[in-house]
């Protein structure tokens, strides 16, 4: 156990959208690109919006149940208040973007790039960023029942107050990643996915079983202490 070496925060830039002017949902096309634009309370559900270009724009209370997001490019964006049982956005691109207060449930951004990405205050069923790369991401104030990073490559990558039911690191590869405050109820992949991991001495002690399957080592209750303790 390393006691010296914390992870390393994640590094967020700055959104600035002063400039930003109110802008039509029914614009909006698949491969095109879209900047210093707000969109406001539109329901995009079911649209095709493969390899769209965002930059410097605002989503404000958006519906986009099963909308396609393929390939798409969200930079210097801001998306409050999104609502989307089924959100479609593999292989897309993050930059310096915030999703705040929204309520998603399965959520597909595997084979994405994530980079300088705060989700928070949000409450999200299934997000799969199976072989995903995450640079300086945050999760806060978030209840997520399933975060699956299969696969995925990550650097400063924290939770904080946040809570997630279930957790697959399993192939992934991780730096810097912060799960101290983290409350964690399961977790896959085994003790070699946690390489990179930073937690604290409780929540060690409460992954012993996989830690102990990874060793080989088989563990019994102490019948005497039990004895003691009666």
């Amino acid at each position: 156990m390393n006691k010296k070496r914390s992870a390393l925060s994640p590094r967020l830039e700055r959104i600035d959208l002063d400039h930003i002017v109110d802008s039509e949902i029914d614009r909006l096309e698949p491969h095109e690109s879209y900047d210093s634009e707000r969109f406001t309370a539109f329901d995009l559900s079911d649209r095709d919006l493969t390899g769209t270009a965002f930059t410097e724009c605002e989503f404000r209370d958006l519906s986009a149940d099963n909308a396609d997001f393929l390939a798409a490019s969200f930079v210097d964006t801001r998306l409050d208040g999104l609502n989307s049982p089924r959100f479609q956005a593999p292989r897309s691109r993050l930059r310096n973007v915030e999703i705040n207060g929204s309520r998603l449930g399965s959520v597909e951004f595997y084979e994405a790039r994530w980079q300088s990405v705060h989700l928070s205050d949000s409450k999200v069923s299934y997000i799969n960023l199976r072989f995903a790369e995450l640079t300086d991401v945050l999760f806060s104030d978030c209840i997520i029942d399933e975060l699956d990073m299969r696969g995925a490559k990550a650097n400063r990558v924290s939770f904080v107050n946040t809570t997630v039911n279930s957790l697959d690191f399993s192939e992934s590869k991780l730096q810097n990643v912060d799960l101290r405050t983290l409350e964690l109820r399961r977790i896959s992949g085994g003790a070699e996915s946690l390489k990179g991991v930073t937690m604290t001495p409780f929540q060690a002690s409460e992954l012993a079983p996989v830690f102990a399957e990874y060793f080989g080592i088989t563990l019994i209750e102490d019948e005497a202490s039990g004895q003691r303790g009666r």
